[in-house]
Parts: structure tokens; C-alpha cells; sequence
């Protein structure tokens, strides 16, 4: 009985399945393939026979374990830290084939074969017969036209040619994500839906929807075809419902003349006052269903629209009239798993599902557009989407072929997606230079076509005398400076002081329209090791595997775990001051996370909280992300994080307010705490309007009851609402004696070893500017190690909050602000020799060297105690009080019994790790480029 249930499988997936009322022959099934690496296929005769290897389409060849098989192993080297690693790789020419049979209904009927998602070039052969159609795209189906080769009723062999080899100059080294082994792969296949369509003689083509919400209207360009060569009476029927809804609003009814050929009707339909907008709060959907009936048959199509209108006033994004500020991060066609995006619902919901738990309502498709499932299911959540043409390149406009490539991808995405409400932000491409004249034509070209999106020449450039204050038809500004200086905590959170009541508005003067901030953040995180085991598909880790096998073999596999807690609790409290501060300007309308999950190419840039498969690392809870990143956001502008007891906190409340609607007479309730224990507290209430509500109270809190060094965390919640906010901020005392006792200090290490060789308790702390070793730095990593090597590597500090120096400096076991001076003045010292002692301020290296690193290190020399400090410890100290609350803390401890080092066991190594250098500045953020 088995035997005859396979054979009848077999027979089923070797013919085409009908489907929607006998007008669609699925071809999805088991079809035969071969390889075709030196293009001899054609002068072969592959184009009209069969093959002996069987693959699954939809699919790739990668999926089918077919191509070259990787022979790496992990290694810290390039190639393996590039990006992650494909099991079989196959890039070339590769034949497709399988019988199908036509239906004997099918006759007098055009047959249209619609292949979704093709990497560059498809040919297809009729038993045979080249269908003289090639198809070049990468942002949507693949279509032929085979009704003149194709007879009902008979059964014929269709052969796909697939050629996934670059064509055209659309990338910087193979980076744009829609051509890419750093993100998605260069996968050969179909990876979306495959069939065979009939459609009667008179047809409608396409249905385009405007919707024009002020006048509660939606206008229609109804397109058809009229293939009976004379002239026919036809009536269109449109109707209209709120998705959902069993009930149809009333039927519109046109007739009309349809003359040979295409041709294209436009209508319009009154929705009545009762019309529901779309937008994140109300995702109001519609469907409208056109009905065109005559003598060749009755064609509907349909097609899903919101209700939204897009605009700008001055520097405000607006969205159905009303303030909208993006909080969005970057997609960028990640899918560990497959290696290609999702081509179905189910897929898509996940990403967006996780996106808006963490509170964005907002994703940028990074010089790529997603499929239609993904425009489906952000339709329906009420997502923002920012859409890319596939490119990413510093020659734009200067290669005829592309350009003409990037006109016809437009129209394409056009026709195939701009009737979804989502699709709201339309840029050109990745930070693109070359010739802009040409490109703002592009913009022109496309904005005049369709007005339903808002659109910007490109997502930032790096070209002089562009980028910075938008181009001649852009209605948004996607940047990361401006003339006037930063728009993002690159070129801030290191160079400067923490400071919190600072915004980006010198910056954005003379800046006319809204600005969205250009990928911020990009702060790395140390890999998760414990992710190794979800690469359960065709891309392997190596990357991942490769850094703990060197962790293993330097006995530090142990830290793992910490060090990706530690740095990625560093790159949490980074990423809140980036948003934070773009919320706090106006006239920046939104910004794009790089980004809330990882970004296993481009050297392995795992700067996400989330994973590359959207889960949380555990860093920080989804709901603690929301206090800001949220529709409705407690903001406090505040002078700095650390402050001495002789000090008054001043603190000034903003109320960012991008909900649904204005929130009035709330009562907003403030409170500084010490633990659970609240040392003051207050209320007031105000009116919280629409938009960036500044300076909406203040209050002031004495720190004199404040005797002993303490983190203290100031709360604003908005009561009654799920809203709220902290920040934490820490005060010592000022009045903060300095007692040596015992302790001798010097800052040479030659005073030291006689000290140490008389027995004493000895506190070296270097000049560190004189000392060789790494940069210190507050900020880690930016973006990846490997991808950007001219940058200090390090990821943060990693530290026991409860070992007994930092009694008297209240620290948690990761970077926090207070730490910010003592790592700016420091370098950082590279540990691996030293045998015996203990680090107790240990900095994370960067995970392509994964070198023992120390700032605070402490051991026993002969007969005398060595704690060394490679922090400044002796400057100023008067005006930097954590580095002198840092020097009691730690002569404290030294004066106590506590104070008992493990031997140094090879002290002659500190020669080494202290040797002097020449003074060097620091480098500038923008080094690194």
C-alpha cells in the first residue's frame, strides 16, 4: 500500500497542481537540475531534456546541498570573519526542468508563467524553444508570456535558465543586500511562488490605488488588455469594504469601450464620511475588488489599500496630518537559516512582531526591497517601511546600464508594491556617490510617477557638498552630520563628557526639511557563543566557532557569557542615549538603528541586543527597551552623570509624544532613589501635546544627605499609562579625604620594584599617556573589528561589583557612565605574559584578538603588595571626582587585610607591558573610515 502512496506522490509533484478556480498551474514540486559552471548547457542540448539530480523548487541549490562544498575551518581570518559561511556555494548558470500539462480549458486564453524572486536572470525554453523574453530583476517576479507556445490539453517540458551571476556594477565589494554573501547569499533558485496563470483575452492587468484621505476619496488607474483585436463594450464594477467587514460599501459601475490592445481607465470612489485612516495605532485596511464584464468573460482583480497620507511641514514628518517620528532599525535581508527572506506570511511576523514588542514602529530595507509577504504583514501591523533600490554604489549614474536598470526596477516595484499603505519612504540607495544630477533625476522621474510614498535621493552619502542638507527633491534627510556638526553618538559619546540636557540642533541649522538619523549606534557587541547551535541550515558559523576555539585555547571560554553581558550592557545604555537625544531634537523626525539585532557580514558586526534570528541576547528585557523607544517617551534633560554632595540635581522634563493623540491634564510623577529606598518625589500636571513637548516641568533635589558614594536612579512615569523612564546617576562625597597610610604611590615603575623589594604596599599608576598598550576608549567597538581595523578594540570593561576596591566606588560589573573619565584618560595594558596576580579591572578585547587586557591589576612581587592602575589617578584630581573617589576606594582597600595579592610569578614582564612611548593624540571618531 506504501509503495502505491509514493508512487502516487511522485506522480503529483511531476505535473502541476490547478488552483484559484482552474486559472493557476502551481509548479512548486520536486523539478530536476544541473549545474552549469562553464555555460555549455545551451550548445548541449540541456534545453529540452530532463536531468538525473532532483531539487525542490521553491528553493535554492543551496538548499539542495549542490554547488562547492566549503573546505574552511575556523580560523580568526578574513575569509571566515567576513560573514557567515555557506555549506555548498554555487554561483553560475543552472538548468531547471519539468513535464507539465496544460489544461484543456485553457484555450483561447494567454498563458502568463510568474516566477517570484529570481536572483538576476531567467531564460525559459518551450520543449525546446527559447520564449525570447529574458528577465533581469531583483526586487520582484520574473514574468513570460508563453501563450503562443504552450497548447491545451498537451503536456510540454519548460526549461529555466537561472543565471544568479553579477550583471551589472550595483554594489561596493558585493555589499548591497539584494546581491550579497554578507546578508543574504547569492542563492540560484525560485524562492517564491511559481505557476502558470490563464487569463482571458480581456483582462484587467493591474490595479493601482491613491488614496486621497482629505477628501475621503480613492482614486483608481484601472489597466487592461484587450487581445481580441476589436473593439469591445465592457462594464467595471468596482466595489469597496473595510477588511473584515461582510459588507460591501455601495457598487460603482462604468461602462466603457475597450479598443485593441492595452489601455487604462481611471476612477474614482467616494469612501463617505465614515472613513477609517491607516496608520501604527489604526491599521485600517481596505479591499477593493474591480469586476470587468463582457463577451470574453467576467476578470476581477483585487487589491488591499489604507487610507494614509504622507507629508511634511517644515522639519515634522507627518502622517493623516499628524507629528509621526520614526523609531526604526535596519533590515537588511538577515536569514540565517535559509540565506534568502521569507516568501511567506508566517516569516515575516516574526521580525515585525519582535520589532514593535521592542517598539519600533519603523524598518529601513537597506539597497533592497522585500517581497510582498512582508508588505502584507507590515499592511496589517501598521509599520512604516522604508524601501531601497537594489544598490549601493560610488559610481551611480555613471554607467548607462544601471541607470537604465534602476529605472526599470522603480517601475517594477511601482507596479508590485505601491499599493501598500506600508510602503511610506522610498531612497534611492545606500550611501551612493557619483553623479547626483543623474540621480535627482531618477528621484524626479519617480516621485512624478507616484506621489504615494515620500522620497530622498539616498540613505546618507559620504560624497562632499551632498548629504548634508538634502538634495533639490528630496522631502527627508537621511544623515549622519550635517555642516554643522554630528546627528549621532559616534561622534559624540567619545569625544565629549556625558552630558544630558544636549541635542543635535546646532547641527541641524540650516537644515530645511525633516532629518532621519543615519544608522546610529553600530556599537558591537562580543559574539554570543551560545547561538552556535541555531545554525541548523545552509549557512555554518565559523565565525562564531572560530572565537571559541581561540577563547578555549587561551583558558578564557569561562568569560564568554560575561563578556557579552558586560559589552552588551555598554552598548544598551549607548543605544538609550542615542535615542533619547534624537527625541530631544526637533526637526529630527526619526532614526535607523544599526541596529536591534546582529549583522553577521561585514566582519561579523554583531552589534544588535537581539540575535541575527530576532531573539534577545537577555542584555536588557524588551519592556526596559520600550521606557525609550516607545509611541509616548518621559524624557529628562539633566547636566551630567556624576556629581558631588555639595551639588543641587537639576532636572528639566520632556515629554516626547508621538501617540495616537495629545494626552491631557496628566499627572507626571518624579522620584530619586537609592535602591527601593526614594529620597525625594514629586508630581505635577501639564498638557502633553502632539509631538517634542520641551521644558514640560523641572524640579531640584539637594545631594548633602548624600554622605556616603552611591548610584542614585531618578524615575519619571506618567501615571496612569504604562509610560516611564530612569536614568541613573552617581554622587560622592566632596569633602573626600585622600589618606596614603601605608600605600606609597609612584608613576615609575623602576620607584615600584625597590618598594616592592622592601616590603611595601606600592600603588603604581603610570602616566598613561607614556605607556604602551591600547587606547583608552568609553565607547567599544564600532560596527566590527575586522571591517574597521583602525580603531582601539576594545568592548568595554568587565569587573565583581563586589570585590572589596570598590567598597567606597559603587560600579556594576559592566561600563557605565561614571567610568567615562577614567577610561578616556587611560590605556588600556595587555596582559597575556603576565603569570599569577589578578586582574580586577579587566577590559574586553575585540574577539579577533581576544587578548588578556587590564586597567586595574593587582599581585604580590617578592615580599611587597603591587596594585597598578593604569587610569589617571593623580591629575586634577579636584575637579574629577570619580578619579578621586576611584583613588580612596582603592586605598582603602590596599590599607585593609583585605588587601592580600596572589603572587606575580614572571614580574619581569611589567618591563614589558609598562615600556614607555611617545605621547599620541587620540584618535578622531571619523578615523576610522
Amino acid at each position: 500500500m506504501h509503495r502505491y502512496i509514493i508512487l502516487i506522490i511522485a506522480l503529483l509533484q511531476s505535473y502541476c497542481v490547478l488552483a484559484e478556480g482552474g486559472r493557476q498551474l502551481n509548479l512548486a514540486g520536486q523539478w530536476h537540475v544541473q549545474l552549469d559552471p562553464e555555460d555549455v548547457g545551451e550548445k548541449n542540448g540541456w534545453t529540452n531534456r530532463s536531468f538525473m539530480t532532483s531539487i525542490k523548487l521553491p528553493g535554492t541549490t543551496d538548499d539542495a546541498g549542490l554547488g562547492v562544498e566549503n573546505t574552511l575551518i575556523p580560523a580568526l581570518t578574513k575569509p571566515q570573519l567576513s560573514h557567515l559561511t555557506r555549506k555548498h556555494r554555487y554561483v553560475g548558470a543552472a538548468w531547471y526542468t519539468k513535464e507539465v500539462l496544460i489544461p484543456k480549458g485553457w484555450a483561447g486564453k494567454e498563458m502568463i508563467l510568474n516566477l517570484e524572486r529570481i536572483i538576476w536572470e531567467s531564460t525559459v525554453w518551450i520543449d525546446g524553444v527559447e520564449v525570447p523574453q529574458k528577465q533581469r530583476s531583483l526586487v520582484s517576479a520574473h514574468e513570460f508570456d508563453l501563450s503562443s507556445f504552450l497548447q491545451t490539453g498537451k503536456k510540454h517540458r519548460l526549461t529555466i535558465r537561472i543565471d544568479n551571476r553579477k550583471k551589472l556594477a550595483i554594489s561596493v565589494d558585493d555589499m548591497a543586500h539584494a546581491y550579497t554573501d554578507h546578508t543574504q547569499i547569492m542563492w540560484n533558485g525560485i524562492i517564491g511562488s511559481m505557476y502558470i496563470e490563464a487569463r482571458d483575452l480581456i483582462h484587467i492587468r493591474q490595479l493601482a490605488v491613491f488614496p486621497v484621505l482629505r477628501s475621503k476619496r480613492l482614486d483608481m488607474c484601472i489597466a487592461l488588455s484587450n487581445k481580441t483585436q476589436k473593439k469591445t463594450n465592457s462594464i467595471l464594477k468596482v466595489r469597496i469594504k473595510l477588511k473584515g467587514d461582510k459588507t460591501y460599501l455601495p457598487t460603482v459601475e462604468k461602462e466603457i469601450a475597450l479598443v485593441p490592445g492595452d489601455s487604462s481607465i481611471h476612477l474614482s470612489y467616494d469612501l463617505g464620511v465614515n472613513t477609517r485612516p491607516w496608520n501604527e495605532f489604526s491599521p485600517n485596511l481596505y479591499e477593493a475588488e474591480v469586476e470587468c464584464q463582457s463577451n470574453a468573460g467576467i476578470n476581477q482583480i483585487e487589491t488591499s489599500f489604507g487610507m494614509r497620507e504622507l507629508s511634511k511641514e517644515g522639519t515634522v514628518l507627518k502622517i493623516n496630518g499628524e507629528p509621526l517620528f520614526l523609531r526604526g532599525t535596519l533590515e537588511c535581508s538577515i536569514f540565517p537559516l535559509t540565506g534568502h527572506p521569507p516568501m511567506d506570511k508566517a516569516g515575516w511576523q516574526k521580525v515585525f512582531l519582535t520589532a514593535r514588542q521592542w517598539g519600533l514602529n519603523h524598518l529601513r530595507f537597506h539597497s533592497w526591497c522585500p517581497p510582498e509577504a512582508a508588505f502584507a504583514v507590515a499592511d496589517e501591523m501598521g509599520f512604516y517601511l522604508q524601501v531601497e533600490l537594489p544598490i549601493w554604489e560610488n559610481n551611480v549614474g555613471k554607467d548607462d546600464a544601471v541607470l537604465r536598470f534602476l529605472y526599470e526596477e522603480a517601475d517594477r516595484m511601482i507596479k508590485q508594491y505601491g499599493n501598500h499603505p506600508s510602503f511610506c519612504f522610498w531612497s534611492m540607495g545606500n550611501e551612493l556617490s557619483g553623479d547626483f544630477d543623474a540621480l535627482n533625476a531618477l528621484v524626479k522621474h519617480i516621485k512624478e510617477k507616484d506621489k504615494r510614498h515620500l522620497y530622498t535621493a539616498t540613505s546618507f552619502t559620504f560624497q562632499q557638498g551632498h548629504g548634508i542638507v538634502g538634495e533639490p527633491f528630496d522631502d527627508f534627510l537621511i544623515t549622519q552630520w550635517t555642516a554643522k556638526g554630528w546627528v549621532r553618538g559616534q561622534g559624540v559619546f567619545n569625544s565629549e563628557p556625558p552630558v544630558f540636557n544636549k541635542n543635535y540642533s546646532a547641527s541641524l541649522d540650516g537644515v530645511s526639511i525633516p532629518v532621519v538619523t543615519h544608522e546610529i549606534g553600530q556599537y558591537a557587541v562580543y559574539p554570543n557563543l551560545e547561538e552556535i547551535k541555531k545554525y541548523k541550515g545552509v549557512l555554518k558559523p565559523l565565525n562564531f566557532i572560530a572565537v571559541a576555539e581561540d577563547l578555549k585555547s587561551k583558558g578564557l571560554l569561562h568569560k564568554a557569557k560575561a563578556y557579552t553581558r558586560s559589552s552588551g550592557k555598554l552598548a544598551a545604555i549607548l543605544y538609550k542615549e542615542e535615542l533619547e537625544r534624537a527625541l530631544k531634537t526637533p526637526g529630527i523626525s526619526g532614526y535607523q538603528l544599526l541596529d536591534l539585532h546582529d549583522f553577521p557580514g561585514q566582519g561579523t558586526a554583531l552589534v544588535g541586543l537581539l540575535d541575527a534570528f530576532w531573539d534577545s541576547k537577555n542584555i536588557l528585557s524588551a519592556a526596559d527597551f520600550r521606557q525609550f523607544c516607545a509611541p509616548v517617551v518621559p524624557l529628562l534633560q539633566f547636566a551630567k552623570a556624576v556629581y558631588t554632595n555639595d551639588e543641587v540635581f537639576e532636572g528639566i522634563m520632556d515629554i516626547s509624544n508621538y501617540g495616537a493623540g495629545a494626552l491631557e491634564g496628566q499627572l507626571i510623577e518624579w522620584s530619586m532613589k537609592d535602591g527601593e529606598r526614594t529620597i525625594a518625589q514629586g508630581h505635577f500636571q501639564t498638557a502633553i501635546a502632539q509631538g517634542h513637548n520641551a521644558n514640560v516641568g523641572r524640579f531640584e533635589i539637594p545631594l548633602r544627605a548624600i554622605a556616603q558614594a552611591k548610584k542614585l536612579t531618578v524615575h519619571i512615569h506618567i501615571k496612569g499609562t504604562t509610560y516611564q523612564n530612569h536614568w541613573n546617576i552617581w554622587v560622592y562625597p566632596k569633602e573626600n579625604k585622600i589618606d596614603f597610610a601605608e600605600v606609597s604611590y609612584t608613576r615609575e615603575l623602576d620607584e615600584a620594584l625597590g618598594l616592592l623589594k622592601a616590603g611595601r604596599k606600592v600603588l603604581l599608576n603610570p602616566d598613561w599617556k607614556k605607556i604602551m598598550g591600547i587606547e583608552g576608549k568609553f565607547v567599544p567597538v564600532f560596527w566590527s573589528p575586522v571591517h574597521f581595523p583602525k580603531q582601539a578594540g576594545t568592548m568595554g570593561l568587565l569587573c565583581d561589583p563586589k570585590h572589596p576596591v570598590f567598597a567606597s566606588f559603587p560600579t556594576e560589573g559592566h561600563t557605565d557612565w561614571q567610568w567615562w573619565d577614567l577610561q578616556i584618560k587611560s590605556t588600556t595594558m595587555l596582559m597575556n605574559q603576565m603569570k599569577g596576580g589578578q586582574t580586577i579591572v579587566e577590559m574586553i578585547d575585540n574577539f579577533t584578538n581576544n587578548r588578556k587586557l587590564a586597567s586595574l591589576f593587582e599581585g604580590a612581587v617578592g615580599k611587597g603588595k603591587l596594585m597598578v592602575a593604569s587610569f589617571d589617578l593623580a591629575t586634577d584630581l579636584d575637579n574629577r571626582p570619580v578619579a578621586k573617589q576611584m583613588l580612596q576606594s582603592i586605598l582603602s582597600y590596599m590599607n585593609s587585610a583585605k588587601f592580600d595579592p596572589k603572587i606575580i610569578e614572571n614580574p619581569e614582564v611589567l618591563q614589558q607591558i609598562l615600556q614607555y612611548k611617545e605621547s599620541q593624540e587620540k584618535a578622531a571618531p571619523g578615523a576610522i573610515y
